[in-house]
């Protein structure tokens, strides 16, 4: 329990260190807010009013906790490009890069780790060598050039897929698997390759152990002594990788968001950054921040659970 305490502390401790260089990288960035929301023709009296509004005139730590102040409260604060609640905007697109997500961990991390019990099965051999430069090739290749490969094959091709990922609220669940198919296969290829080689890595690293050896003497079966005696030994290394890897997915999906214009948290991202529109910025850095902090405190505890040494020291 304290440890678990400890990771905790260190989360919230981290995530409010991160959402100070949020704070400060958005307001060092050159420009003038006012200036991008009213145009080129706005005058100079129309310019100091609207700062006064968004209560740029102030300290800079004076408008750093009052926008601290309004997260802890639930407030996002207000668009600076249309006028609309950030918080009631944002929860829509937040579900719909949840549900992108969800649906490639739910085929990457089985997968991931079926192919790395089969690659340390089958060490060195023609199913290890196949398996090692299928990741190796989808990790050395960008997100973008898979995505652009996906829609070229699958949509304009042959046409079993969307190009574009429409998605909307009342949409019927089989068509909303149908749009996010593409995009769900790009981020689950690229966080396939990365979790099957270190899952067939920590499983190797326990295999050189004296115990394994002790169970080969015995006769057991190559795939049972994976199973039963290297696997659960190697689980919470493997716990740390899925997890890291549930977070790049979260956070990583800006790029196949643009590239398949879908409706998430990315897409939101890239409309507001184009319109210097800083309100909209820090609420989508600040929550990718908190995903990804969230999911490796997770990964830690999880970690400590899996450890017996951790739950019973002596």
């Amino acid at each position: 329990m304290r440890l678990i305490a400890q990771r905790v502390a260190l989360g919230v401790l981290l995530l409010f260190a991160v959402s100070v260089l949020i704070f400060a990288g958005t307001q060092i960035l050159p420009g003038d807010v006012a200036q991008s929301i009213l145009g080129q023709s706005a005058t100079p009296t129309a310019l100091a009013n609207l700062r006064a509004e968004l209560g740029l005139n102030d300290p800079a730590y004076v408008r750093y906790f009052r926008w601290l102040g309004g997260v802890l409260t639930g407030d996002l604060g207000t668009a600076l490009s249309n006028r609309q609640e950030i918080t009631a905007t944002l929860l829509p697109r937040l579900w719909n890069t949840l549900f992108l997500a969800f649906w490639a961990a739910i085929v990457a991390v089985p997968l991931a780790i079926i192919l790395g019990l089969l690659a340390v099965r089958y060490r060195d051999g023609m199913i290890d060598k196949l398996i090692s430069g299928f990741s190796l090739s989808s990790a050395s290749l960008p997100e973008f050039f898979i995505g652009y490969l996906l829609v070229y094959l699958f949509a304009v091709k042959l046409q079993w897929f969307p190009g574009i990922s429409t998605v909307y609220d009342s949409m019927p669940f089989l068509e909303r698997m149908r749009a996010v198919a593409l995009p769900a296969t790009v981020l689950t290829l690229v966080s396939l390759a990365h979790m099957m080689r270190m899952t067939r890595a920590a499983i190797l690293n326990v295999m050189q152990l004296a115990y394994i050896e002790t169970a080969e003497l015995k006769g057991l079966r190559p795939i049972e002594i994976i199973r039963r005696h290297a696997f659960p030994n190697a689980i919470a290394p493997v716990i740390n990788v899925v997890m890291l890897n549930l977070a790049s997915l979260v956070v990583g999906v800006v790029v196949v968001e643009v590239i398949f214009v879908y409706a998430g948290m990315g897409q939101y991202l890239v409309d507001h950054v184009s319109k210097r529109d800083v309100p909209v910025v820090q609420a989508v850095g600040l929550i990718f921040a908190a995903v990804y902090i969230g999911l490796n405190i997770i990964a830690d505890v999880a970690a400590i659970i899996a450890n017996p040494r951790l739950r019973h020291p002596k």
